[in-house]
């Protein structure tokens, strides 16, 4: 599977003032800096807890579809929380796009992974690579709020040891700062297998 993102987050779950009030601080110089530390810092941990915290679109593409899928008429969705999906589109020999009825599958909204159950079994698809598109939405929702207040405190923590260790401190390697850890650890999904 390789997933392309479609649409990027319309707004990041902390605010530059939110986090110029975790680090007490007044002035605006900062701000570009403080917003670039956001936005690595909202990437550095829906890394870790394999989840997107506001909404974005992506695109997965897949060669065939897996030997499960067929068997049991199921495809797991590794993508978290899981919102909707927009489309399916299954290319044929002649190399043309062919967008699956909305009513040949379902795909329930969850705060997890999600599924998707097909009606009748899906067409194989005609070409060999990146035969099937499948676009998708996640994330917890539109607003910074509907980002769990633990993980927006995640981000918050890891802008503040960002901001505070400026290369001052050899820490190439090393694992997030344990606050960070501690308040996002409770949502880290496993991998799939």
């Amino acid at each position: 599977m390789i997933p392309n993102l479609l649409t990027a987050p319309a707004l990041e779950p902390v605010s530059v003032d939110e986090a110029k009030a975790w680090l007490r601080l007044d002035s605006s110089d900062e701000d570009p800096l403080l917003a670039a530390l956001i936005v690595s810092a909202r990437l550095t941990l829906e890394s870790y807890t394999r989840r997107f915290f506001v909404t974005q679109s992506w695109r997965m593409r897949l060669d065939a579809w897996p030997a499960q899928t067929l068997r049991r008429g199921t495809l797991a969705i590794p993508f978290s929380p899981f919102r909707s999906l927009s489309a399916i589109r299954v290319y044929d020999s002649a190399d043309v796009a062919q967008t699956l009825a909305s009513a040949a599958y379902r795909a329930a909204p969850t705060r997890d992974a999600g599924r998707v159950a097909f009606i009748s079994s899906p067409p194989e698809p005609g070409r060999a690579c990146d035969g099937i598109e499948i676009d998708l939405v996640t994330g917890y929702g539109d607003s910074a709020t509907d980002t769990p207040e633990p993980l927006r405190r995640a981000m918050l923590a890891l802008v503040a040891h960002w901001h505070e260790n400026r290369g001052d401190v050899d820490d190439a390697g090393a694992p997030l700062p344990t606050i960070a850890v501690a308040l996002a650890k409770p949502f880290r999904r496993e991998r799939l297998t």
